[in-house]
């Protein structure tokens, strides 16, 4: 695979209505930087069917997608992630997980059924994630599609399972920054001339009621990066513009 790009999908109403707070974006945003990887999107939806299996869906035609998704593989009704999973990324069936179904029935006994049980009923290719707390398993399709419960307790420790197994270290990115005191504007004709490889970052701000930039570039290509960073040095210079290399 390329670059892979990083989703991570939260599931949960509760984080949408105030109820609950996300943990979830910071833990893989930095989880991801310590593995020398980047987070491409983050979404935070709420629990609907039709909103699920479209953002599943958008994940699955990236051909570089790798997914992680929170919440919605328990045993309750509003727990929908294990079938649109399938639905999306499977053959659309659920089949008896026999290893989960044990782990299930040793935790609960009786009281497994009728509805704890059906946490074992899994996409028919379904690989499982460590649950450290109760081994109650997140699982995965294709070594890079995750599903995990919401609770960050359990699914942290599934992230760093997956990462360490499949994403262990990501190519190292070269960046270069700079501070100008100017507008956006002045180096839009730079911008434009990049290679589209380069990664460009453009944060405008105000110091003072004077307009400045911070302009940061980044690839996997060194030659490429100190190439794209001296566009905008000989820019400036050019321009007579004071800046200062921060990075």
């Amino acid at each position: 695979m390329k670059t892979p790009h990083f989703y991570a999908v939260i599931i949960g109403s509760e984080i949408l209505n105030g109820r609950r707070e996300d943990k979830h974006f910071t833990f893989v945003r930095d989880a991801l930087l310590a593995h020398g990887h980047v987070l491409f999107s983050t979404f935070i939806i709420k629990d609907d069917p039709k909103l699920i299996a479209n953002t599943f869906l958008l994940v699955k035609n990236d051909p570089h997608a790798v997914l992680f998704s929170f919440g919605g593989i328990g045993s309750t009704p509003d727990d929908l992630t294990r079938q649109i999973a399938s639905d999306i990324f499977d053959n659309g069936v659920l089949i008896r997980h026999e290893k989960f179904y044990g782990d299930i029935l040793e935790r609960f006994g009786e009281k497994a059924f009728p509805y704890r049980i059906n946490m074992a009923q899994l996409p028919k290719n379904s690989a499982l994630l460590r649950n450290p707390i109760n081994n109650m398993s997140g699982f995965y399709l294709e070594n890079r599609y995750f599903f995990m419960p919401g609770f960050p307790e359990m699914s942290h420790a599934m992230v760093n399972e997956a990462l360490e197994k499949f994403y262990p270290a990501g190519e190292y990115i070269y960046r270069k920054t700079l501070l100008a005191q100017t507008s956006e504007e002045t180096l839009m004709g730079v911008m434009e001339k990049l290679d589209k490889e380069v990664d460009l970052s453009s944060l405008p701000m105000l110091n003072g009621g004077n307009p400045s930039v911070e302009i940061s570039v980044s690839s996997i290509n060194k030659e490429l990066c100190e190439k794209s960073f001296y566009l905008f040095e000989s820019d400036l210079q050019q321009k007579s513009i004071k800046y200062k290399i921060l990075i």
